[in-house]
């Protein structure tokens, strides 16, 4: 059975072996601590994905000006190239940030959020909008109030990019009697259904539709920052769940942000989703209530979520029913193998991609490229299925012996892996096969290192 300290390194962390005692206060004082990993190693910002889509289209612009030159085409494909190099590189910084913290709750927090508050390019000149959303619009937020969080997402030009908010124009407003354009709902729609107040939470389209006129005027510059446009904002009062905003600019909305994040719907939500992604699919209704109330009484305080999140004996259940998403499971196999986050930062472009990017794609994960604005899956079965699985395996028994020079010994590995008490039948299995490498893939693709 896994000691404390080794199932919240599992559990809630990055993975084995913990580097501090993993009880609540010590997961708190980490998430909820000085963020260290942000200060020494930085990731993207806004203003590096503004200069990239700058480059992109001063690059695009010479084509055109050039007539398809061969000189314009190759200065496009090193644009193209170096963003998907500075891409890669935000997936480095995170699995720096994973292997060098000692429990790695905060970073686990992160990608949760990351998550909740899904984004994804929807063109090549953008491509680095996710990674900086993740670094300016979640992350400073993380230990703060969820309706910070939703304010930051809501208003960020990734956030605006990927739900077309740019396309939303108020039909009666300068810009919509002038050029007869409409309203685009996706934003209102994510806001409410998947960001606050959860799916069927008894709101109507009539709500919908008003909070799509009442978001109108959030706009990106053409320098990729966000900008309010009140030329595109629809005139006059809306009313939102029985709630109406008047006023012009960005205060009306960023008060119906903070309303719905005040919903007890919200509440609701956010609390159930907290424990599924944590603990299990099938949570503990009492669970779930105190992780609910703490929301409600804190005013939707992180801190104070977290730590009902944490305090309850159903978070400390032995058995793990979740399954590690492939970001998980590599960040964890590699802590398992004693690589560190220097070592990462060190590795050659070309040796990091084949080991350690590339594969996520592989095992169903791709970088920053969720398949819709719900995120990620959390059953087990949309990530264990044979084709996903035989990613995972492949990885076992190949990157290993590429990551490190000498592999260590299967037992020492299994101890590291799965604690100081590893399933026996993982053991004997990994003693018995005919190599050193076999027996730490065996290791990685057992059922009881993919779990947690």
């Amino acid at each position: 059975m896994l000691a404390r300290t080794e199932l919240a390194a599992i559990r809630f962390g990055t993975g084995l072996p913990a580097g501090t005692e993993g009880g609540v206060d010590s997961l708190l004082a980490e998430a909820t601590g000085p963020d260290r990993a942000a200060k020494s190693r930085p990731g993207l910002t806004m203003a590096d994905a503004a200069a990239f889509r700058a480059e992109g289209a001063a690059a695009a612009d010479r084509i055109k000006a050039e007539k398809n030159s061969d000189a314009a085409r190759k200065a496009l494909d090193e644009v193209q190239a170096k963003g998907r190099t500075l891409l890669m590189g935000s997936a480095r910084v995170a699995m720096a940030r994973a292997l060098d913290a000692p429990l790695g709750f905060r970073e686990r927090l992160v990608r949760f959020w990351a998550d909740h508050f899904t984004v994804r390019a929807k063109s090549r000149f953008v491509i680095l909008l996710p990674a900086a959303f993740v670094e300016e619009a979640i992350r400073p937020h993380v230990a703060g109030r969820f309706a910070d969080m939703a304010r930051a997402s809501t208003l960020h030009p990734a956030m605006l990019d990927y739900l077309d908010q740019m396309a939303s124009v108020g039909p009666d407003s300068k810009l919509g009697k002038r050029r007869k354009r409409g309203l685009n709902e996706n934003l209102a729609r994510e806001l409410i259904e998947l960001h606050t107040l959860g799916v069927g939470a008894g709101y109507t389209q009539a709500d919908v539709r008003q909070l799509a006129e009442l978001l109108t005027g959030l706009s990106m510059s053409k320098r990729g920052e966000f900008e309010f446009k009140p030329e595109m904002a629809e005139p006059g009062d809306e009313t939102v769940l029985g709630v109406t905003y008047s006023g012009k600019g960005v205060d009306p909305i960023l008060q119906a942000i903070d309303d719905l994040a005040a919903r007890p719907e919200t509440a609701a939500h956010i609390a159930r989703k907290l424990v599924v992604h944590f603990v299990t699919p099938d949570p503990d209704p009492g669970h779930v209530a105190q992780v609910e109330a703490a929301f409600r009484d804190s005013g939707g305080d992180l801190p104070a979520v977290y730590r009902a999140l944490l305090d309850h004996p159903a978070a400390w259940e032995p058995s793990l029913r979740k399954a590690r998403q492939p970001f998980e499971f590599v960040t964890a196999a590699l802590r398992a193998l004693g690589i560190d986050g220097d070592a990462v930062m060190a590795m050659p472009d070309k040796n990091f991609r084949r080991s350690l990017f590339a594969p996520l794609a592989g095992m169903g994960q791709p970088w920053m490229a969720p398949l819709g604005p719900n995120g990620w899956p959390e059953e087990i079965e949309a990530w264990i299925t044979p084709q996903l699985l035989a990613g995972r395996v492949t990885w076992a028994m190949q990157e290993p012996e590429r990551l490190l020079k000498k592999l260590p010994e299967p037992t020492q590995t299994a101890a590291r892996a799965l604690g100081a008490d590893p399933d026996g039948k993982v053991v004997w299995a990994a003693q018995r096969a005919e190599t050193r490498e076999e027996g730490i893939g065996v290791i990685f693709a057992s059922p009881a290192f993919n779990r947690r």
